[in-house]
């Protein structure tokens, strides 16, 4: 049974417009469809409980849709080497399509896999699909990586982005000994903190064909102008279906092209929200040529910063218990439905990093373990971003202020009072700021600070000139000898 092809799914969960796939049909051969859980795979980023939770809806839904189409995706939980080996031998196959990836670890273990599999006479071949461009394939003028945003998108913009591939019509191999997904126990128990989140989401590839669709038809001409606003559903939402592969980026951009030509009213909505798939490439860029920054500072200097573990501060940060209610409401819709609207993960960031100086480490730990959308590339370019250590980083001068932050963008306090509903009462006068109402306003909104919302963790005038000096360390510690 030499015409099969193993098609080992990665992070690329989906049926339309997937390389590997089409290239197995446009070989004529068929198509044995496996998803491998390797929990002893390179790396130390194995999912985090959110993330496991929307593989375990996607697996469900991509095997529906295989299954719709006539065939069977096997699921197999071990080491990936020795499982697809298994998988060669009772198939028949001669063969392994995948899709590339990009973490620190991926090159080596696929460079590990082919050496292997080629001893056995096994042709193991990796194809593009994640990205709009390949990482290496958009570099500056002197043939280096770029390490600022805006002129990185525009080289980016000068390229051509392929359409997507036409749906392929696939001969699927018979199956083989699976296991049930049920058993990998992806899903949280006891308890089930995810209990509500089918409210929220719909994984897999025809949830994410219908949030953007959903979204273009609907909400970009909002975008531009309300995508800061967390109170409203002005944002694509896409983040989790990209990350899974659900969906392919130049479907996307394709979806968007098309609706540009449709709406040419809409071309700056479309414009901004296709940037923001761009700072997703700029992340998988310099993951690539820096694969050291998920875990160390871009910025060598930052080693030495000087921060101050609080293992107080930072539980009161996770359970949305700092005092300040921007922050509080962020980080627990966070925790109430795996997501986190933009803006305040800015803010929340900021406020974990400068104000209670805690290092930016434990904020990317903890939103890669709550984080439906948990992305390597992103989560770290942007927490090294916030903290200031990061390539085209904000300055370290850039601290949020929670209350006016909450005050310009949650201005009616639709945000906080869903999510910190024990001040929902207060007016929006001391809604950001309950610290500042009078004791007899406190009491009409029957709120006691210290009993039913806590005080500040910390003082904002403080917090902001610690967080100066301890930049200013930076600054002098390496400023050169005079």
């Amino acid at each position: 049974m030499t015409d099969t092809v193993v098609l080992w799914f990665r992070q690329d969960l989906r049926i339309n417009d997937l390389p590997a796939l089409q290239a197995a049909t446009r070989d004529g051969q068929k198509v044995l469809p496996i998803y491998i859980l390797d929990e002893d795979a390179p790396g130390d980023w194995s999912p985090g409980g959110a993330s496991r939770w929307w593989l375990h809806h996607s697996l469900t839904a991509l095997a529906q849709d295989i299954d719709h189409l006539g065939g069977t995706l096997i699921f197999r939980k071990g080491k990936t080497l020795s499982i697809l080996r298994d998988v060669c031998e009772a198939s028949g196959a001669r063969a392994i399509y995948c899709s590339r990836r990009y973490e620190p670890w991926a090159g080596q273990e696929e460079q590990t896999l082919y050496k292997a599999l080629d001893s056995d006479n096994i042709s193991f071949k990796r194809f593009p699909g994640s990205l709009l461009h390949e990482p290496g394939s958009v570099l500056t003028q002197g043939g280096g990586p770029f390490k600022v945003f805006t002129p990185f998108w525009r080289a980016c913009r000068r390229n051509e982005v392929p359409q997507p591939a036409e749906k392929p019509s696939v001969a699927w191999a018979e199956g083989i000994q699976s296991d049930t997904l049920d058993a990998w126990k992806l899903l949280p128990r006891d308890p089930d903190w995810a209990a509500s989140w089918n409210e929220f989401w719909q994984p897999g590839e025809n949830g994410a064909q219908a949030r953007l669709h959903a979204f273009l038809d609907d909400t970009v001409s909002r975008y531009a102008d309300e995508r800061d606003l967390p109170s409203v559903d002005a944002t694509s939402r896409m983040s989790a279906h990209l990350h899974h592969g659900e969906i392919s980026p130049r479907q996307i951009w394709a979806m968007c092209e098309q609706k540009k030509l449709e709406q040419p009213h809409s071309d700056t909505a479309i414009n901004k929200f296709q940037a923001e798939l761009g700072w997703r490439e700029f992340s998988y860029h310099l993951l690539h040529f820096f694969p050291h920054l998920p875990e160390t500072p871009f910025k060598e200097n930052f080693s030495g910063f000087p921060w101050q573990a609080n293992e107080t501060y930072l539980q009161a940060w996770q359970r949305g218990q700092t005092g300040y209610p921007i922050v509080d409401a962020g980080m627990r819709e966070l925790w109430a439905t795996g997501i986190m609207h933009n803006r305040v993960r800015m803010v929340v960031a900021s406020f974990l990093c400068k104000h209670l100086l805690q290092h930016w480490r434990c904020g990317e730990d903890w939103f890669w373990d709550t984080l439906v959308d948990a992305d390597l590339a992103s989560n770290g370019c942007s927490w090294q971003w916030v903290a200031g250590s990061g390539a085209d980083a904000a300055p370290y001068f850039r601290i949020f202020n929670p209350v006016t932050q909450g005050e310009k963008f949650d201005k009616q306090g639709d945000y906080v009072r869903r999510w910190v509903p024990e001040i929902a009462a207060l007016s929006n006068k001391y809604l950001h700021k309950p610290w500042e109402a009078p004791a007899e306003v406190l009491s009409q909104a029957g709120v006691t600070l210290g009993a039913d919302y806590p005080e500040p963790i910390v003082d904002h005038r403080e917090a902001r000139q610690a967080a100066l000096d301890a930049y200013e360390h930076i600054r002098l510690s390496t400023a050169p000898s005079a």
